[in-house]
C-alpha cells in the first residue's frame, strides 16, 4: 500500500527530513503518500530478460541469413523503447506527499519527480477535508487558509476515502 503512517511519540525526529514546529516537538500525526508501482525493480529485470528471450527464438530459424538483419534492430528498438518507457514509470513514480500534523499548524509537501517542492501550511483548526467525485471518484482535497489543495491524487478511491476518515479523526481529535 503506498501510504505509510509514521507514529512519533516524543521528542523530534530522526527522520532527516521531518517536519516540526522550532520547539522540536514531534508531529501528532504524520504520514507519506507516493503512487503505487506494480513492477518492483527485481520483477523489471526479469522481465526484461524473458522478453530479450522470448524475442531471440523468432531469430533461431534466421541465423546464418540475411533476413535477420532485417529483423533485429526492431527487436532491439523495441526491448530499448519498453526498457526508456518503464523507467520513465520509475522516475514519475518519485513523486511524495507528506502530510505532518501538529497542535498549531498542518503542512503539506509535495515532492514532484523533478525535485521541485510545494508546501502548504495553515493551521488545523480551519482545515476541512473535502472530498469530490470529479475529477475522479473520491477525490481528496484540503481546504483551509487561503487556497484549497488536492491529496494523494495517485491512491485508489478506497485509499483515498480511508485517509479521509483517518485524518478527520485526527483533526477532531485535535479540535477537542
Amino acid at each position: 500500500m503506498p501510504i505509510q503512517r509514521i507514529n512519533l511519540t516524543k521528542g523530534a525526529s530522526d527522520y532527516p527530513e521531518a517536519l516540526s514546529t522550532y520547539d522540536g516537538s514531534a508531529p501528532v500525526y504524520r504520514v507519506v503518500l507516493w503512487p503505487h508501482r506494480s513492477l518492483p525493480r527485481g520483477g523489471f529485470v526479469f522481465f526484461i530478460a524473458i522478453t530479450c528471450v522470448m524475442l531471440t527464438f523468432p531469430l533461431l530459424p534466421l541465423i546464418g541469413t540475411a533476413a535477420i538483419w532485417v529483423l533485429l534492430p526492431f527487436l532491439v528498438l523495441t526491448v530499448t523503447l519498453l526498457w526508456v518507457f518503464i523507467m520513465r514509470s520509475y522516475r514519475s513514480g518519485q513523486l511524495v506527499e507528506e502530510l505532518s500534523l501538529w497542535p498549531d499548524h498542518i503542512i503539506l509537501v509535495r515532492r514532484e519527480p523533478d525535485g521541485t517542492r510545494q508546501d502548504w501550511a495553515t493551521n488545523p483548526y480551519w482545515v476541512e477535508v473535502v472530498s469530490h467525485d470529479k475529477p475522479v471518484a473520491a477525490y481528496l482535497t484540503l481546504r483551509g487558509g487561503p487556497r484549497e489543495v488536492e491529496l494523494g491524487a495517485f491512491l485508489t478511491p478506497e485509499e483515498r476515502l480511508e485517509l479521509k476518515e483517518e485524518l478527520e479523526e485526527k483533526l477532531r481529535f485535535l479540535a477537542v
